[in-house]
């Protein structure tokens, strides 16, 4: 026995050296094997106290098919981002439930194991990250609530659905950040699965104080009323509800009588209005898509598509980029993904061995993925960037140094000035918004320390298929590059004159369903001055 709880000491300390497990499913995997072994440690104290404990022992059955099922395929398991919500709610809430249920006798190991071990689980701000997440994964594939309770999210193979008390939660947390439209998706939904009869400890008049009141602060007076008059009849001594009851009816009366006293002066204008509609849609109709509406069509694949004339200028090739040595008697598989900003694709670029031996460096060391501080030049944390990220040198290991030379190859570009490779995993709902590799004029000091120029070019690899999202995109032209195990794309970032390709914005979509690994290197200018030529004129 007291080698078992060295062991789970051994594997928590491990874990500490992490924190925000939302944003790398990779990372999370470990989680659930951390969640079987307390199920394990939980049982034994069910056996030698059976009797009393009966209602922990039904919580210990649940979690133990659960968890069998998940280290099957953990990957895949939280590949479904309501497992992998349902992972951070469970370790972060309600295992703290059952804590205070067992302490009841703390005369068994299992309590003190479990309150010692509590410090390495993933806190509140990792389950807030995981529901944001949801919600954010909502709004980009314009999925209903019922949708993602009910599991049906396109290439799951973990089915999972959500509890009267998982919507609750989701709301609450919407409710928490202000975000009232969210708040009363996810409340509806939960009132929905209570008049269908689900079981829940979350009582429906709680549900619709939460419900009215987001409907209320987004205007709808009369639906506030409605349902204030609805949650009355279930408890008639309801003091929030009485009070609402009066305030809506009053403020429904007053809008009223402002809009008669309107209504003459509104007929008198109407003319006028209709004129000043129609120059309001000529003035809307000019105006371009904004850039997050464009992003998020291109991450449901509603793109824009190649005109045939511009189709027909792509194609696919056998590549050995000009006869190099390494490439003749192997050359790559090269494939035109877009014309403008030229966009290629290697196929069978990276084997499953590398790919393997490439995670298994990376993942004892990936943090959380930050971004540059435009303003002040620190790196931080950002939300529009769900990802963790680690370093590999090519004098670590043989694999990285020839994963190297490869790209040097392929690319003609010299790789000692490059940046090491970066290795991301993606988290719940994991993405990056548009953003640029490149540091453009406003951004005078982008790179300096490195001392080797601006980034001239971006290689991605793709290590893992996606079941569902995790397109890589650009926004401004309308492209969409498809994840796909054992490839690679590659663009310049940089025109041959130097000055940046803004066409080449880009972002990674949010992960639907699926567990996206990708490698990149970002290779720099210097160096590259007889290998790509500067140019005369400046779009060149």
């Amino acid at each position: 026995m007291g080698l078992c709880w060295f062991l789970l000491s051994f594997l928590f300390h491990s874990l500490y050296a992490h924190n925000d497990f939302f944003t790398s499913i990779g990372q999370m995997t470990d989680l659930l094997y951390t969640e079987k072994d307390l199920v394990t440690s939980l049982k034994e104290y069910i056996r030698q106290e059976e009797n009393r404990l009966e209602q922990v022992k039904e919580w210990a059955d649940k979690l133990d098919s659960l968890t069998n099922t998940a280290t099957q395929d953990p990957e895949g398991f939280l590949g479904h981002p309501v497992n992998a919500f349902k992972l951070m709610k469970r370790l972060n809430s309600e295992w703290g439930d059952l804590e205070s249920l067992v302490l009841k006798d703390t005369t068994n190991g299992f309590i003190s194991n479990l309150t010692m071990q509590r410090q390495f689980f993933p806190t509140e701000e990792d389950q807030t990250g995981a529901a944001k997440a949801l919600l954010r994964l909502q709004d980009t594939y314009q999925l209903s609530a019922n949708t993602i309770s009910n599991g049906d999210l396109p290439g799951v193979v973990h089915k999972s659905r959500m509890t009267v008390a998982d919507c609750f939660e989701l709301g609450k947390i919407a409710y928490s950040e202000a975000d009232y439209y969210h708040t009363e998706l996810w409340m509806a939904q939960a009132l929905t699965q209570l008049d269908e009869g689900e079981e829940s400890t979350i009582e429906k008049v709680t549900v619709m104080d939460y419900l009215n009141y987001a409907i209320y602060q987004q205007g709808e007076l009369e639906r506030a009323l409605e349902l204030t008059k609805r949650m009355l009849k279930l408890d008639p001594n309801h003091q929030r509800a009485n009070g609402n009851l009066k305030y809506f009816e009053f403020q429904l009366e007053k809008q009223r009588k402002a809009e008669a006293e309107k209504k003459e002066q509104e007929d008198k204008k109407r003319e006028k209005k209709v004129l000043d509609k129609r120059e309001a849609q000529r003035k809307r109709s000019k105006d371009p898509l904004p850039e997050r509406k464009k992003y998020e069509k291109l991450c449901r694949g509603e793109g824009v598509k190649l005109t045939p004339r511009r189709q027909s200028r792509l194609f696919c090739r056998y590549f050995d980029n000009n006869r190099n040595p390494r490439l003749l008697l192997a050359p790559v598989k090269q494939e035109d993904e877009w014309d403008r900003p030229r966009i290629v694709r290697y196929h069978d670029i990276i084997s499953d061995s590398e790919i393997t031996t490439v995670k298994e460096l990376a993942k004892p060391r990936l943090r959380r993925a930050t971004i540059s501080n435009p303003v002040t030049g620190v790196l931080e944390t950002a939300p529009y960037r769900i990802s963790k990220s680690a370093w590999l040198s090519a004098y670590e290991h043989s694999t990285i140094e020839k994963i190297n030379q490869r790209i040097e190859d392929v690319t003609d570009l010299e790789m000692d000035t490059a940046e090491e490779l970066q290795v991301a995993n993606y988290g719940v709902g994991g993405q990056y918004e548009p953003h640029f590799d490149f540091g453009r004029k406003d951004e005078p000091d982008a790179f300096k320390e490195l001392g080797t120029g601006n980034r001239i070019a971006t290689w991605l690899f793709y290590m893992s298929d996606v079941s569902a999202g995790g397109a890589t995109v650009f926004p401004d032209v309308g492209a969409a590059v498809w994840p796909k195990k054992g490839t690679a794309v590659f663009w310049y970032n940089l025109f041959a004159s130097g000055e940046g390709d803004y066409s080449t914005r880009h972002a990674a979509c949010p992960v639907l369903v699926g567990n996206k690994w990708v490698s990149n290197k970002w290779i720099h200018e210097r160096g590259q001055e007889f290998r790509r030529p500067c140019a005369m004129s400046e779009m060149e």
